[in-house]
């Protein structure tokens, strides 16, 4: 520990082993009580709930990131209405005291041994896992793609390399340019987010006096999910001269001639887009090591867990929270603060040796921004097909500046002070105080 002081004073490196796990030697074969993969909302809000109730070194995490986003911030980021930095916190600053953070990736699960290994070669071993490792972004799935996005004009707000480009996009529009926003053929976290962004830039550009051509183009054969949204963001659409194109895959981006090219799912038809301002969700799948892990995966390469109790359905000590489950709901911060609510019950039974019971109801939420004061917020489970599970006593389906307002000003503070210290559970309390106690 005294080198590690030496190297860390001269600026080189920091060696803790809260900080960092790198020796094959020192910290190989290390077990813990509880070893959470994953440092997202629900890797650091399980590893907050848990840690000081087994005690110090009972808790693992593993996360190599050393900077933690609020990545639901990035649609204002985008906006221009946030900026980036104000949607990160240092991850040591968020992770609990008791934990032992190993700065790493997992490079293989070996379920049967209970045990993992790192991409250092180091091997750690668990009683009980929670698999938390949320999904990775695939632009290099869109042929042109990552060239593209070196360009001016193209932006996504799934990264934080590439959202300030999109803010940048935004105000470098051209009057009479055409835009185009894009909805990957692949499961996605924040499934509103791709159209929330065209709703800001169509009213900057408005209330500028640029003309412009917006196109939506999604893979999916509906605007939304939920039949209500979508009525309500269909009038959106209408009212404001958008046209949407379902059914629509991003396949290539021609850079040098700024076209893209996509793909009609149902007909295999390719159509080609010229664009002055292109904003790309990406592909997404789960990490290679959980995707190509048939052991705990299902055939879509996500986290096999029951949906109701988040166990695993052939592990009982593994259970998952957020986006890389199997949990057929929409992968939002929302759902992983309802399902920590679950994974305190459960996992606590679990660690107690008795049966998990507390069942997910499939509560998630997508605060679908309208522009830079209106927001519809979308709340519901994961019915097929999902049904409205809403918190307050109001038609939620409308545009309000109230819902802006939790959006941009509220919810960060709950998760920041709340979910990821292991707090928030969900509205769910909220939603039987302004219901009277009455089911919704």
């Amino acid at each position: 520990m005294k080198a590690a002081r030496l190297l860390n004073n001269a600026g080189i490196a920091d060696f803790s082993v809260r900080a960092f796990s790198t020796s094959g030697q020192k910290y190989a074969d290390q077990h813990y009580k509880l070893l959470v993969v994953g440092g997202g909302a629900g890797g650091c809000g399980t590893a907050s709930k848990f840690a000081s109730k087994l005690g110090k070194g009972q808790v693992a995490v593993v996360d190599p990131s050393s900077t933690h986003y609020y990545q639901p911030m990035w649609t204002l980021v985008g906006g221009g209405l946030k900026s980036l930095a104000q949607s990160a916190r240092p991850m040591e600053s968020l992770l609990p005291k008791e934990a032992t953070w190993f700065k790493q990736k997992v490079a293989s699960f070996q379920p049967d041994e209970n045990s993992v290994t790192l991409e250092s070669g180091d091997k750690i071993s668990y009683d009980f896992m929670v698999v938390a490792v949320g999904l990775q972004l695939r632009y290099d799935k869109v042929k042109g793609l990552l060239d593209a996005l070196e360009t001016p004009g193209v932006g996504s707000n799934y990264s934080d390399k590439y959202v300030e480009k999109t803010a940048a996009a935004i105000k470098n529009f051209p009057s009479g340019g055409n835009a185009l926003f894009t909805f990957p053929n692949t499961p996605i976290k924040c499934a509103g987010a791709p159209q929330k962004i065209m709703y800001i830039a169509e009213e900057a550009f408005r209330e500028s006096g640029r003309k412009a051509n917006i196109e939506y183009h999604s893979s999916l054969a509906v605007l939304f999910g939920v039949k209500k949204y979508a009525d309500a963001l269909w009038k959106v659409v209408e009212d404001r001269g958008i046209n949407v194109n379902l059914r629509h895959s991003l396949i290539e981006v021609k850079a040098d001639s700024k076209e893209a090219v996509f793909q009609h799912l149902d007909t295999n038809e390719t159509i080609t887009r010229p664009y002055d301002m292109l904003h790309v969700t990406p592909p997404m799948s789960t990490p290679d090591a959980l995707g190509t892990n048939k052991q705990i995966s299902n055939e879509g390469g996500f986290l096999d867990v029951d949906k109701n109790t988040l166990q695993h359905v052939k592990y009982p000590n593994i259970f998952g929270i957020g986006d890389c489950t199997s949990v057929p709901t929409a992968k939002t911060a929302a759902a992983v603060a309802s399902q920590l609510g679950i994974m305190r019950k459960n996992l606590g039974a679990a660690l107690n040796g008795k049966a998990p019971e507390a069942q997910y109801d499939g509560y998630t939420s997508c605060p679908l921004v309208t522009g830079r004061k209106t927001c519809v917020l979308a709340e519901f489970d994961f019915q097929a097909p999902p049904q409205p599970l809403e918190t307050f006593p109001v038609n939620q389906a409308k545009e309000r500046t109230s819902m802006y307002m939790m959006k941009a000003h509220v919810m960060p503070e709950l998760y920041w002070h709340g979910l990821v210290k292991g707090w928030w559970e969900g509205p769910a309390v909220f939603r039987k105080l302004f219901r009277f106690g009455m089911s919704t």
